[in-house]
Parts: C-alpha cells; sequence; structure tokens
C-alpha cells in the first residue's frame, strides 16, 4: 500500500477512534477505511490501473473533500451542503447505521467524486475524458463492488435482524440506492464539469446545484424509520 493511500487509512482509522460508536460519520468512516485498504492493495497489483500515480492522486484528493467537511462540522463551521444532512443526522434517533452509510457514499460519490475527478485531471495535466482516465475510473469501480456490496449487506441484515419484519420498507428504501449508479452518475457529472471549467460562472453553479441535489437525496436516505 502507498504512503499517501497509508495517511488515508491513518486519518479514517482515527476518526473511528475518536467518534462514538453511535455517530453515523463514524459508521461511514469505517466502511470508507475499509474500502481505501483494498484500494490501496489494488494499486500495487501490476495491471490493475493504466496510471497507478494518477488513482493514488486521485484517492487522496477525494478523500480530503471528506476530512475537509467533517472538520468543518467538528469545528462550528458551515457543513458543504452535500454533507450537511449526515452531518445533522449523524446521531438522530431514529435513523439507522445503514442509513448514514448510504448518506455518505452519496454524498461523497455522487458529488465529491466529480468534484476530485477534475481537480485531479487539472492538477495532473490530464483530460477527464481520456481513454486510460475513464479505464482507471472504472478499474476503482471494479473494486467497490468487490467490497462494498457485501458490507452493505451486512448492515443491512443486521438493521433487519434487529427489529424484524416493521423494518422490511427500509430495506426496499436503502435498496434502491446504488453504488453503480452513483459512479456512473459521477462520471457524467465530471465530464460536464471539466467541459464547463472554463466558464466560472457556470462551473460554480453546476457545482452548487449537483450538491443540493446530493443533499436532496442524503435527506430522503436519513428519514427515521425506526421508531
Amino acid at each position: 500500500m502507498s504512503r499517501t493511500v497509508d495517511r488515508v487509512v491513518a486519518g479514517l482509522a482515527e476518526m473511528e477512534a475518536r467518534l462514538p460508536e453511535d455517530d453515523g460519520v463514524r459508521a461511514f468512516a469505517h466502511v470508507y477505511r475499509v474500502v481505501t485498504e483494498q484500494v490501496g492493495q489494488a494499486l500495487t497489483e501490476a495491471g490493475t490501473f493504466a496510471d497507478p500515480t494518477f488513482v493514488e492522486r486521485l484517492d487522496v484528493g477525494f478523500a480530503g473533500l471528506f476530512f475537509d467537511a467533517e472538520s468543518a462540522a467538528r469545528s462550528g463551521r458551515e457543513v458543504p451542503p452535500a454533507w450537511a444532512p449526515l452531518a445533522q443526522a449523524r446521531r438522530r434517533p431514529g435513523v439507522l447505521p445503514i442509513q448514514q452509510v448510504l448518506a455518505g457514499m452519496n454524498a461523497h460519490i455522487n458529488h465529491d467524486l466529480a468534484v476530485a475527478v477534475v481537480q485531479t485531471c487539472e492538477q495532473a495535466g490530464r483530460r477527464v475524458d481520456d481513454p486510460d482516465v475513464a479505464a482507471d475510473f472504472q478499474g476503482v469501480n471494479d473494486v467497490l463492488a468487490r467490497v462494498v456490496r457485501p458490507i452493505r449487506q451486512t448492515f443491512l441484515d443486521q438493521a433487519v435482524v434487529q427489529a424484524g419484519a416493521p423494518l422490511s420498507p427500509m430495506a426496499d428504501a436503502v435498496s434502491m440506492w446504488s453504488i453503480d449508479k452513483a459512479r456512473d452518475a459521477a462520471w457524467a457529472s465530471a465530464l460536464a464539469l471539466w467541459h464547463v471549467r472554463g466558464v466560472p460562472l457556470v462551473a460554480d453553479r453546476m457545482r452548487l446545484s449537483l450538491a443540493h441535489m446530493v443533499g436532496l437525496v442524503s435527506r430522503g436516505l436519513l428519514l427515521p424509520l425506526q421508531p
């Protein structure tokens, strides 16, 4: 595992240790750490990515957006709109860990990932529409598919077993959120943001609109579903 990805993993582990067990941000940080460990492992495997250095840079910049949002919440500063719903519902009664984890994934993938792809391409002198960038983006998708689905099912199984039949609507609700569709949407958003980057007013409005739309989805995911 690379040293830069190591630092991301260490930061997530520190967050897990610092936050209380019933904190939804902690639940998301745990899943994120496990996923990042797997991405770091994939970076050491020959042939997984066309440009491992770019993927590593993207991984670190992507994580930085989450760390910035958590830092803002911790210090009482304004939380980015995509993250505000989870910050507000992180210890809300009746909201289950699976809901908080999915809200975190929603904010981080549907908003932060698109922003991070554009920022990383600008810093690395690459283009979002470069075939190698698209291939590496898909390579990360393949790693996530192996890791996230079992974790998500574990959270869901625990919630349903604990609460029984009354939680069946919750199972239906959270099943509608798909990490594959989220990353497809993130890629489309990254392409759109890339092509308007030269028009700051349009780019800023697009990013803000995306953040608020993602936040709206998270608010739906975080409705209390347990008495």
